[in-house]
């Protein structure tokens, strides 16, 4: 069905800004006050979910309370009576996405990059304090004015009620499940601990133009979060001071637990690390971090380092000696090599658990935002089960490993 010309005969849609899998996004005008809007219609065959609908109005309700600086406001919302689309009336901000930015630019520079953070900890923080979690901070959701340069975040609300609600295409899912954090990837509620990770991954982007993780499916990223630890941002941009570097590694770390605790410590990290120094919550933070944590990533060169020395000793040919020192060879060979099977078993076993792991958390992500209109979806997965199943791997894991 084409788009109604005009809402609630108020706002009148004078061309299409965007469209998602959820919803379609139009310049409008108020014609009451007189000022271009941004009007969000939902997918049509949204209104046919009742469970969806109630969501949506209940989280586009808390989206209106807040208002900051660096937060869309968000003026009106409801279902319009003569298209029967539900919408939302937003504030226009005129100016580009940093998921534009980043599609001309490929990389930003650093000051930009952290003024941007910057400004997104603040409206989150403002939101926390609320009792709002985002849930779904992506470059796209970052929003910059175009007269004063400052950030705005959009779409609060819109990842709580798309919860449990199989909404979008897999293309879709694939593009954005990049910024989710390990915690709401293996489906466990989303809290300010996830926006930070989130965050965290969009000013990696911002400075590498790349995603901590790369990937071509989500088993990928999956078994990547779990198993591999993030690249030094400085390896991709040498003039990214070591400070700033750190500070962006704890919000990356797997655990929320090693996150910094409020967006405004964020901000304040990444704010030091610019000028060359370090908070005390980073110096914290990093000093409790384990050597599996992507905050260890600080350690990297040193890790790297041992390897190559580790490399150099293992390839290098053992020393000659004497004949009579030769005969014991042949038992100690068979000793080495039932050590190297049984380390290989342990090492097959590790990687066969991980990657079952892995697939577990991707079917959870395709059963939540996998597309509505049936045929070729995944069926839903419950949490619980998904839980069970990645403890289960785990201690199979563990008895196999002694």
């Amino acid at each position: 069905m084409a788009a109604p010309s005009d809402i609630m005969g108020r706002y009148r849609l004078d061309g299409r800004l965007g469209a998602g899998g959820m919803s379609t996004v139009f310049l409008a005008t108020d014609m009451v006050l007189e000022r271009q809007v941004a009007v969000k219609l939902l997918a049509e065959h949204l209104a046919e979910d009742e469970d969806f609908v109630a969501r949506f109005r209940r989280e586009a309700l808390a989206a209106a309370r807040l208002q900051h600086p660096n937060i869309v406001q968000v003026f009106d919302s409801g279902e319009d009576p003569d298209s029967q689309r539900h919408f939302i009336v937003m504030e226009y901000v005129d100016g580009p996405s940093c998921a534009d930015l980043l599609r001309d630019e490929k990389q930003l520079d650093v000051d930009g990059a952290v003024r941007i953070v910057r400004d997104a900890c603040h409206g989150l923080d403002y939101a926390h304090r609320a009792g709002v979690v985002h849930r779904d901070v992506k470059p796209g959701n970052l929003l910059l004015v175009q007269e004063t340069g400052a950030t705005k975040l959009a779409d609060f609300g819109i990842a709580k009620a798309a919860e449990q609600t199989r909404l979008t295409q897999v293309g879709a899912v694939l593009g954005t499940a990049a910024y989710l954090s390990p915690e709401q990837a293996q489906g466990h509620e989303a809290g300010p601990p996830s926006d930070i990770y989130s965050l965290g991954v969009c000013a990696y982007q911002f400075l590498t133009g790349k995603l901590p993780h790369e990937y071509a499916s989500l088993t990928e990223l999956a078994l990547k979060q779990i198993e591999h630890s993030v690249e030094p941002v400085s390896v991709h941009r040498p003039d990214v001071p070591p400070e700033l570097d750190r500070a962006i590694c704890i919000c990356l770390a797997r655990d929320p637990a090693d996150r910094y605790p409020s967006t405004v410590e964020m901000a304040r990290a990444l704010d030091a690390g610019l000028q060359g120094r370090v908070t005390e919550e980073t110096r914290h933070l990093a000093s409790r971090a384990g050597p599996e944590d992507t905050a260890g990533t600080r350690a990297l060169a040193d890790v790297t380092a041992a390897t190559q020395a580790l490399r150099t000793r293992r390839d290098a040919p053992a020393p000659s000696r004497p004949g009579p020192a030769r005969a014991p060879a042949a038992p100690d060979r068979r000793g080495e090599g039932r050590s190297k099977r049984k380390r290989g078993l342990g090492g097959f076993l590790a990687l066969l658990a991980v990657l079952m792991a892995a697939v577990a958390i991707t079917l959870a992500l395709l059963a939540a935002n996998d597309n509505g209109g049936g045929g070729g979806g995944v069926d839903p997965v419950s949490r619980n089960g998904v839980q069970q199943q990645i403890d289960g791997l785990k201690q199979f894991l563990r008895e196999h490993q002694r």
